[in-house]
């Protein structure tokens, strides 16, 4: 039988130590989350502040190691609840967010691994920094705001290789200097992975389709 713990073992297998896999558990049923937790994984994503608190609040004690990443748009009144919770957030894109967040920072005392989404599609509908201001907006949150980058994300277009987009991704983290790019999801992440992807986020390849809702 094909399990979450075969799934996660197989898509582990394909990894070097420096690749993180973040489960994307973001509207999954909790038996499945369970058996991923069950299968030893400790790092998972969310999209949704309410969804992530109610999920694993009550799991810190009993999953100390746990490592959360926020997925997801990060609205500005949402900023505190973030940093308390998440060891990593993926969706900076905006000065106001940049302020909260050093704010936030620097009064909880908690350092989560920060990374800028480009909008390397430069689709309207989507959020993140568009590719010719992102050097501009890198400066601002490391001057202006103190913030340490990690790395930068991407979320590609559907109607366009994702490979592209990896690629565009990858040389633009090298201009600023950066190691980590987060990209590559459950239909493209061995692509990713070709193009130097250091964290992918796979949700249906591991759990299975969501719950609509």
């Amino acid at each position: 039988m094909n399990t979450i713990a075969d799934r996660l073992a197989d898509i582990t297998a394909q990894l070097d130590k420096r690749v993180k896999l973040i489960a994307v558990s973001k509207r999954q049923p909790e038996p499945r989350v369970e058996a991923a937790l069950k299968a030893g994984h400790r790092i998972f994503g969310e999209n949704q502040l309410q969804e992530a608190q109610a999920r694993w609040q009550g799991r810190r004690s009993t999953c100390p190691d746990l490592e959360l990443h926020m997925l997801g748009p990060l609205q500005s009144n949402k900023v505190k609840e973030a940093v308390a919770l998440f060891d990593a957030i993926h969706s900076l894109d905006r000065e106001k967010i940049a302020r909260k967040l050093a704010s936030e920072i620097r009064n909880q005392g908690r350092d989560p691994a920060l990374f800028i989404q480009v909008n390397t599609g430069e689709e309207t509908q989507k959020s993140g920094v568009l590719p010719k201001d992102l050097e501009a907006f890198y400066a601002f949150c490391t001057k202006e705001c103190d913030l340490t980058i990690t790395g930068l994300m991407c979320i590609p277009p559907l109607s366009e290789p994702p490979a592209l987009h990896f690629a565009l991704l990858k040389r633009l983290a090298g201009r600023l200097g950066l190691d980590d790019v987060s990209m590559g999801m459950s239909s493209d992440y061995k692509k990713a992975l070709d193009l130097g992807s250091t964290y992918i986020r796979v949700g249906s390849e591991i759990f299975g389709a969501r719950e609509e809702g």
